[in-house]
Order: C-alpha cells, then sequence, then structure tokens
C-alpha cells in the first residue's frame, strides 16, 4: 500500500482534524478558487447558506495549498472523515500535487462542482462579502473562515486575490 496524499486548499489547511504524518505546502495546476460553493452545514444554515471555497477549472493558473500525507493504516479512516466533512457537495478528484520541496506526488482534493445542489456560483465580491460577513453556522461564522484562510495563505506566502479582496472587505 502506498501513502495517501490530500490536497487542502480551504479551511483543510488551517483545520485538518485528521491524522497525518507529514504537511507540505503545495499547489496544483488548472484550478483556481472561489468562493462559490454554499456551506449549509458548516459556514451556514440550510435557507441561509454561507459561501466557501471550491476550485474551478483555470488552464494557466494554479492553486497553492497544503499537502497532508497520510500513512496507509489510516487512510480509510481519513477518508471516511472528510466524506462525511466534505458532504455538502463535494466529490473526489485526483491531481498531482507539486510540492515545495520539488517532489510531485497523486493527491486527493475535494471539489465542488455546478452540478451539486450547494452550488451558489459567481456573484458580485461585495455580495459574496456581505452573506459572509451575517452567515453562521455549526463550525462558526462564514467571516472567520474567510479570515483564517486569508491568514493561512499569508503566512504560507500565498497570493490569491479573490481571497485577499474578500477579506479586505471583512476586516
Amino acid at each position: 500500500m502506498t501513502d495517501l496524499w490530500v490536497f487542502g486548499y480551504g479551511s483543510l489547511i488551517w483545520r485538518p482534524a485528521f491524522p497525518f504524518v507529514e504537511q507540505v505546502p503545495a499547489h496544483i495546476d488548472g484550478w483556481k478558487r472561489r468562493f462559490w460553493q454554499g456551506s449549509v452545514d458548516h459556514r451556514g444554515r440550510p435557507g441561509s447558506p454561507g459561501r466557501v471555497v471550491t476550485l474551478l477549472p483555470a488552464p494557466g493558473q494554479s492553486v497553492c495549498g497544503m499537502a497532508f500525507r497520510v500513512e496507509p493504516a489510516s487512510s480509510d479512516t481519513v477518508l471516511e472523515q472528510l466524506d462525511v466533512r466534505e458532504v455538502g457537495g463535494y466529490d473526489r478528484s485526483e491531481q498531482t500535487l507539486f510540492c515545495e520541496d520539488g517532489r510531485q506526488v497523486d493527491g486527493l482534493v475535494y471539489v465542488a462542482t455546478a452540478s451539486n445542489d450547494n452550488f451558489l456560483g459567481p456573484a458580485p465580491i461585495e455580495l459574496i462579502a456581505h452573506t459572509a460577513m451575517h452567515s453562521v453556522g455549526p463550525s462558526g461564522t462564514n467571516r472567520e473562515y474567510v479570515l483564517r484562510l486569508a491568514d493561512a495563505l499569508k503566512q504560507m506566502g500565498c497570493e490569491d486575490s479573490h481571497v485577499t479582496q474578500l477579506a479586505d472587505l471583512l476586516r
């Protein structure tokens, strides 16, 4: 058996909440991060969804995040935990992770597509900020989610203008 690699580009960066043996900054190519996914189970409620990130295909772009290596003995348990955590519209996708230390590994990424019931899609950044400012769910406020993600990306030296612009509106 081989190790499982999981790529976090949202709350997994600052709150993985699963056992791992290694974490390393990484990126994936051909994607962009956007606050286009509705959250009715973590950062919002049914009828009043918060907005969380998903990935959208974007040739020529890349998304930075954190790669987590999980030992084979823990893989099934971690996948079960992640499937529950990401149940609100996310599907597994296999991607090549480009680790900051030069390694390239096959990894698992959870992506919410436009075909899921919680997908909210594009909106003016001011409307996304308004939603994030006023949404709250079992995992906390939507504002906290945005600001913690922005802070984590900044600490990693990652540039993401969409996240930064939204965080600036919320500060």
